[in-house]
């Protein structure tokens, strides 16, 4: 009588391919909020007045705002998750590292999470806490919930929590641009007559999001927005 065995059918998410097509699917909605909130800060330049209404208008749109925030979860433990396991998966195929690292794809599961990955989420949770909940009042500024503007100029007043900024986006345009280099292989850029300028392209769009950032609380810092 022949002994019946049963073998776990693979999923599309237990392939490596897959791992890879869900990190890139999760690192552009990242990459797409990443955007969308720059672009929506950077209208701190336009006033109070405008600030505010942007806010307002953020907050006000619960199901928008709670969707949105539904997403972005799902997507940011997804991606660290598809890390986690393609930076183990990577391990247990080549135990002994190689003499010289090369800086493709396969390397960026490794250094984000050692580095960039794990900096980052506590910065994420900062920025959370100083600007949503619960409000951090910060530079003789009682938190307002109402006035957005005035908790961004009274934030970034106190000088280590501007370097704390700029240290953190600095940290996240390098993700970013590891991010999409490796993203630009994944969907066949893999190729020498295409990594050049896939790479200048990684590169601008973290410079882009990078400067956007950190301009603006240098903005504040300088005096520039007050």
């Amino acid at each position: 009588m022949a002994t019946a065995t049963t073998q776990k059918t693979l999923t599309f998410g237990d392939t490596t391919v897959g791992k890879k097509a869900l990190l890139a699917v999760s690192g552009v909605i990242l990459f797409g909020f990443v955007i969308v909130h720059m672009l929506g800060n950077l209208q701190v330049f336009l006033g109070a007045e405008a600030y505010n209404h942007y806010a307002e208008t953020v907050k006000g749109n619960a199901i928008l705002l709670w969707g949105a925030r539904t997403v972005l979860l799902v997507a940011a433990v997804t991606h660290v998750a598809m890390v986690v396991q393609l930076y183990q998966r990577s391990l247990a195929a080549r135990p002994i590292a190689y003499k010289v690292k090369k800086n493709i794809a396969t390397s960026y599961a490794g250094a984000t999470m050692k580095y960039s990955g794990p900096a980052l989420l506590l910065y994420i949770l900062f920025h959370l806490a100083h600007f949503t909940f619960p409000g951090l009042s910060l530079g003789g500024h009682e938190f307002s919930k109402v006035d957005a503007y005035g908790n961004f100029v009274a934030g970034f007043q106190v000088w280590w929590i501007t370097l704390l900024y700029v240290v953190a986006n600095s940290l996240l345009g390098m993700h970013l641009y590891h991010g999409a280099y490796s993203m630009l292989q994944s969907v066949g850029l893999n190729h020498p007559r295409y990594n050049v300028k896939a790479r200048h392209g990684a590169r601008a769009f973290a410079f882009l999001v990078t400067a956007g950032n950190i301009v603006m609380p240098l903005s504040v810092l300088f005096g520039i927005v007050h």
